[in-house]
Formats: C-alpha cells, structure tokens, sequence
C-alpha cells in the first residue's frame, strides 16, 4: 500500500525516448526555439533608425532594409521581430490561463462524478455552441473600458501621493489595455477542450489502486487531487497545451485582422497581415507586406502542430505510439 504523502505514478514508456525519434517533432521544437531567442534579441540589436517611422515608404525588400518598410517607412523585419513576440507571447499566456483553468475545472468534475460531473460538463457543452470569437468580441467590449477605468484610477492614486514611476506604469499599461483583456478572454475560452480531456483521464485514474489507498488512509479530495492525479496528468496537460498556443494565436491574428485586437504602434502577427491586405492591389501589389507574415505565422503554427502532436504521440496514453 502507498504512503499517501508520496505521489503514485503510473508506470509508462519513456516518453522522452519516443520523442526523440520523431524527427519532424525536434525540427518543429528546434524552429520554435531558434525564433523565439530571434525575436528577442534581434529587435534590441537593430539600429535605431529602423525601429522608427520615416519617408521611405514601401521600399521593396534590399541591402538596406531585407523585407522592405511599410506604410509609415518602418523596416519589416523590426516589425515582424516584434509581432512575433507579441502572438507568441499572447499564445503563451492564453493557453496557460486555458490550462490553469482547465485543469481545475477538469478534475473537479472527473474526481466529483455523478451529478456534479454531469452538471459541470452540461456546462461546458453549452459554452462550446457558442461561436467562440462572437464570445471573446463580447468580452473585449465589455471590460476594455472596465480595465481603462480601473488602471486611470491607480494613476490618479499613485499621482496623489507622489508615485510617479507607479503612475507611469498604469498610464503604459492603458495603451495596452485592450491586449490584456484579449489575452484573459482568450484563456477564458479556450480552456473548453481541455476541461474535456483532463476530466476523461481523471475517470480512468480514480479507479486505480493507488487513490483507493489513499481514501482508505484518510487523504482528503484535494490531497488526492493534488498529490496524486495531478502528477499523473502533467504530461497530457503539457502535450495539449503545446496545441492550445496555436489555437489562440489563430484567434488573435483573426481579432487583429478584423481590427479588434492588437492596435498600432504594437504589432502582431495578425495586424501586419491586415496591413498587408490593405494595399494589395492588381495595379501595384506590395507583396512583401503580406507574403513575409503569411510565411512566418504559418511557418510557425505548423512547428507548434508538429511538436504538439508529437508530444501527444509520446505521453498521451490513448492516442497509441
């Protein structure tokens, strides 16, 4: 019998091992890795003059500025570095605010059961036949000029009593007011599927010996939850994370294109695609403003399906080797 105050594994392959030969997995997790540390560090490195607006206007890609400027005369690949970072970040913090969520949510109900269960996941289908970008446009609109005033009232505070880096703070944080609710919208509708398969998993391990012998020992529901199921599900949460990002990036760039997400002078991925399709035309086309951020978002979210399916074909018990 366990000790319940030792967290109980099930004993499966080497999943890493299973990894490591999938070779189109540590190519995807490779490109991944190699663009992240890009977009960080490169944008620092660039002079200054290519990270500000000038009269050089949709000058095609040269010596002078690789994938050519934009309509402002600002050098895309300055831009391109900086949306990378700006839908890759918010993919990151999306899903990890869907996995927080899910999780819990997940084996609350699959450890509950019976009509607790029943009443949680009724829950959840009703979420899901809701059109998720109409839901994530619904709460953009209605707590974006919540957070406004909410952050005005902390610079107003701060400024009374002389903390002036603090108002600064609240007054930069405004300017990206809409980003932060996109990105806590995103999360709050994302975490659906993973609530689903988490609940699935702790189904099937609550039936194991090691829970029975943990109840018969008097561990408490959040003990077992937290000591034992949880351990067991962190390499599925992981793998379904990795194809969570993609998911809330497409969202993203689509609430960018539409013009409802990121808003200039920040960019993504998704709003350098909507500058793009502003001025093409067949008389004139400025196809390095649409074709470099096509090939660079689809570059990526293929990596993150890649690794992410790799992922799941190592650790996911039921998705067979």
């Amino acid at each position: 019998m366990p000790d319940a105050a030792t967290p109980a594994r099930i004993a499966r392959p080497d999943g890493w091992q299973i990894l490591k030969r999938n070779r189109a997995a540590l190519i995807a997790l490779g490109f991944l890795a190699a663009l992240s540390l890009i977009a960080i560090v490169v944008p620092m490195l660039l002079p200054a003059a290519l990270k500000l607006t000038s009269d050089a206007s949709f000058v095609p890609p040269s010596s002078g500025h690789l994938l050519g400027t934009d309509v402002n005369g600002q050098d895309m690949l300055y831009r391109l570095l900086s949306g990378a970072r700006v839908s890759l970040g918010v993919g990151l913090v999306g899903a990890l605010i869907s996995l927080v969520i899910g999780t819990l949510y997940g084996m609350i109900s699959g450890y509950a059961g019976g009509r607790v269960d029943a009443l949680m996941m009724r829950t959840v289908e009703v979420l899901q036949s809701v059109p998720r970008i109409l839901f994530i446009m619904i709460l953009i609109a209605a707590l974006d000029d919540y957070l406004v005033d909410w952050l005005d009232g902390w610079r107003l505070t701060a400024q009374e009593r002389n903390w002036t880096r603090f108002a600064e703070a609240m007054n930069d944080l405004k300017a990206y007011s809409k980003v932060l609710v996109m990105i806590v919208s995103l999360g709050l509708v994302e975490w659906l599927t993973m609530a689903r398969i988490v609940r699935g998993q702790v189904l099937v391990l609550r039936e194991m010996t090691f829970v029975t012998a943990s109840q018969a020992m008097g561990q408490g529901s959040w003990g077992i939850l937290r000591r034992h199921l949880l351990p067991n599900l962190s390499t599925i949460i992981l793998t379904y994370l990795t194809l969570t990002i993609p998911a809330v990036i497409l969202d993203e760039s689509f609430l960018s294109f539409l013009g409802l997400g990121i808003e200039d002078p920040a960019s993504s991925w998704g709003s350098l695609l909507k500058d793009g399709a502003q001025v093409i035309n067949p008389l004139e086309s400025k196809w390095w403003l649409l074709v470099f951020p096509a090939l660079l978002m689809s570059a990526s979210l293929l990596a993150l399906n890649f690794l992410g399916d790799g992922l799941r074909d190592a650790f996911d018990p039921t998705s067979g080797e």
